[in-house]
């Protein structure tokens, strides 16, 4: 009990109060921690607090939290007493290095420093730093104040120890961590994701179906029980032998193109990049698109609720 209520007046660092920042930024301060926010932009720091604020009301949280969220236009104060530093900027690899070039000097030298990187590998970010020893990934999902998942990289064995005690700060502010132990690109999500997107894609491009039906048989298929029953649960449900004989069969018609592919290339190129063109592998109006982002808004808060038991 003693050291849960250390940690949780333990001050946190978040560097970059945009999109991912202030959702980030949010869970440390709903879990009791004082929280410093540092930005480059005055303008992302001045509406910091109300867009805290607004997940306070999507939540049903206390405002109050919102006290504890501290913005700092300068990095050196928003760091120099933190146990626990997580860098949330753009997914800018000369950004991403300057930032932690900077933290060798004013970070306290037993932070735990973090980058919220999704797909970049944390080796390319602390190549040649002497903190590299105590760097590790944390990737929160968009937007983490309704996604748990948060994917945590252990770049190298003597980051491990780092690693695992980010998840268990993690778990602190109800988070669901998950440890990474390989340095790779895309962590494990992105990864399966954008596997199925390849598919997907040449399914499409092949003319086997269309894209609605790519999302019906998702959402209507296989994804509908994807909540309660992962790949390998699902795999070990049915039989591993069963999935083998699958595998025999299909494994070698399975999309293998090694670049992107060239219909997404195509439509790019065309600027039919999706719902903010009207047209990408769908048609849309502003009204179906706004459509899709209310469903999918509705199901994280409700299930956001559901897990905070309100």
């Amino acid at each position: 009990m003693q050291e849960t209520e250390q940690r949780s007046s333990t001050p946190v660092a978040i560097l970059g109060a945009g999109l991912m920042g202030h959702g980030i930024a949010f869970l440390f301060a709903r879990a009791g921690h004082a929280v410093h926010v540092h930005d480059r932009s005055r303008a992302m720091l001045d509406s910091l607090r109300a867009r805290v604020l607004g997940i306070c009301g999507l939540l049903g949280a206390n405002a109050d939290l919102v006290e504890r969220i501290h913005p700092q236009a300068e990095m050196s104060p928003a760091v120099a007493g933190a146990s626990l530093v997580i860098e949330a900027v753009a997914e800018d690899l000369p950004l991403k290095r300057g930032i932690f070039r900077e933290l060798e000097a004013l970070a306290p030298a037993d932070a735990i420093l973090a980058s919220n990187t999704s797909a970049l590998p944390i080796s390319a970010i602390t190549t040649g730093l002497a903190t590299a020893h105590r760097i590790v990934g944390a990737h929160f999902w968009n937007p983490p104040h309704l996604v748990p998942l948060v994917e945590v990289v252990a770049p190298e064995p003597r980051t491990l120890p780092v690693a695992e005690a980010l998840c268990a700060w993690l778990k602190g502010i109800g988070q669901h961590p998950v440890l990474v132990r390989r340095d790779i690109p895309g962590l494990i999500g992105n990864r399966l994701q954008h596997a199925l997107k390849r598919e997907a894609i040449a399914l499409v491009a092949s003319g086997a179906c269309d894209a609605e039906t790519i999302d019906d048989v998702v959402k209507l298929g296989f994804g509908s029980r994807m909540g309660v029953l992962g790949p390998m649960e699902q795999s070990d449900l049915v039989g591993l032998d069963l999935t083998h004989r699958i595998h025999d069969v299909l494994m070698p018609l399975l999309d293998t193109t090694p670049r992107t592919h060239p219909y997404l290339e195509e439509l790019v190129a065309s600027g039919e990049v999706g719902m903010a063109t009207g047209k990408g592998f769908r048609r849309w109006t502003a009204e179906s698109a706004q459509a899709v982002r209310d469903r999918l808004a509705v199901q994280l808060v409700r299930a956001a609720r559901a897990r905070a038991g309100g």
